[in-house]
């Protein structure tokens, strides 16, 4: 027997709270889902940490995980994995999140571990000492990296002296000369009630997470320091470092908007048709046309006060010169002569159809959810984001590339990292000054 589905529309419930110590709950109910996604974002990232403290925001994301006054290491561990769920935390430069996914009917342990990291967690002087070991490791392997590596070594660049521009690892000499004292003192000073922002999305009620929260988090000390940031400028910069490797890496970039900027959505569209996909221009070009790499993409980053659009490429030493002038010759292209109204429908399609795609997975709507709140105190729905990609015109993209697009190049940035002659990469760099 056949039976007729019917088509339905619903869009998720959200809901806010506050509690009286500045802790932030943001939830939105998903019903048709048996998922849920629970993150505690700290609002605490690598820029905001004192010299003298390099690396402590990411190595405090690991330390949490050694053991708290309710568990012990691996009991943490096993919690959410011996109910099917997942566990576990990142730090990125301006926050650091610990999330947890999980069957509805597990929400209330999914908490209950968050909780248990964010405000209960101790180790021993040995774990401390072996943890330390760990990132040591784990900076070593992010070297050896390059792809990876050579991000931060753009980072620190472009934002040269700026605390944007610092690893977020830390360093080996940061990491050698932290204590533990130090790390924990900055942990009961820092993850605090106005820091804290509590985010889950799914099959939830709202009424039940602010009740679990408050239990656990209500008589938190509420008041974190006051973070001192300053906006950094982007510096322009060309520079190679030699390392053994059969491919060089290129990164290649300039400023872009930040999170809040009201070209935030062209900048979104210009990065995915630079190279946001196989149907972006660099990847055409550069590998569908020509064959000169593997790997070649856009990234942009969006901080609360600055931006950047990177474009990476790793080729052949060889090919180096070429695919670096297809590059720049399409950002001048674009900076000079726009895009077309073709095109610009292409690549909104492309976008709105990423953003829906990615609504219907609650882990992506409980990073929206955490990060609206973090930058805008404000909810933003799904609908809205797609609203404003609409907006975006043949004319408010060129308003964009004005802003922020130098066809003269002198705001770029150009990293190379791999093995070629030095006399190659100086004559590569002067005949780029000369075009």
């Amino acid at each position: 027997m056949n039976r007729r589905v019917k088509a339905f529309d619903y869009h998720p419930v959200f809901n806010k709270t506050t509690l009286s110590n500045g802790v932030r709950i943001v939830t939105e109910h998903h019903p048709f889902t048996r998922s849920i996604s629970a993150g505690i974002y700290v609002e605490l990232g690598t820029r905001d940490e004192p010299s003298t403290l390099s690396g402590v925001a990411h190595f405090l994301e690991h330390l949490v995980f050694k053991g708290t006054r309710k568990r012990s290491g691996f009991e943490i561990a096993k919690s959410l994995e011996m109910v099917g769920g997942d566990l576990n935390a990142y730090t990125s430069r301006e926050y650091t999140c610990f999330h947890a996914a999980t069957l509805r009917e597990h929400l209330p342990l999914a908490l209950d571990v968050l909780v248990d990291l964010i405000s209960r967690a101790q180790c021993t002087t040995e774990e401390f000492s072996t943890e330390r070991d760990v990132v040591l490791a784990e900076i070593d392997m992010s070297i050896d990296d390059l792809e990876e590596y050579i991000f931060d070594l753009y980072f620190e660049n472009s934002f040269q002296g700026h605390p944007l521009g610092n690893p977020i690892l830390g360093t080996i000499d940061s990491l050698k000369a932290m204590t533990k004292a130090s790390a924990y003192k900055y942990y009961k000073n820092n993850y605090c009630g106005s820091n804290l922002i509590v985010s889950v999305a799914g099959n939830v009620d709202h009424d039940e997470v602010v009740q679990m929260v408050e239990k656990n988090l209500g008589s938190l000390n509420g008041k974190a320091p006051k973070k001192q940031r300053k906006s950094p400028k982007t510096q322009p910069f060309q520079k190679f470092v030699h390392r053994s490797s059969e491919q060089v890496h290129i990164l290649l970039g300039g400023p872009s908007c930040d999170i809040s900027d009201p070209f935030r959505f062209e900048s979104y569209i210009i990065s995915t048709l630079l190279g946001g996909g196989m149907t972006s221009r660099l990847y055409q070009k550069v590998r569908e046309k020509l064959g000169l790499v593997y790997s070649i993409y856009s990234h942009l980053i969006s901080f609360t006060d600055s931006g950047l659009m990177l474009l990476y490429a790793s080729t052949a030493p060889k090919n180096v010169p070429q695919v670096l002038k297809i590059m720049r010759q399409e950002i001048y292209k674009l900076a000079t002569k726009g895009v077309s109204q073709k095109e610009l429908n292409l690549f909104k399609t492309q976008v709105k159809g990423q953003i829906l795609l990615g609504a219907d997975d609650v882990e992506n709507r409980m990073n929206s959810l955490a990060v609206n709140e973090m930058n805008f105190g404000i909810y933003r729905a799904v609908d809205e984001a797609i609203d404003c990609i609409e907006k975006v015109t043949t004319d408010s993209i060129q308003e964009y590339l004005n802003k922020y697009f130098d066809p003269k190049e002198k705001s770029q940035g150009i990293l190379l990292m791999g093995d070629m002659e030095r006399e190659n990469v100086n004559s590569l760099f002067l005949s780029l000054q000369n075009q």
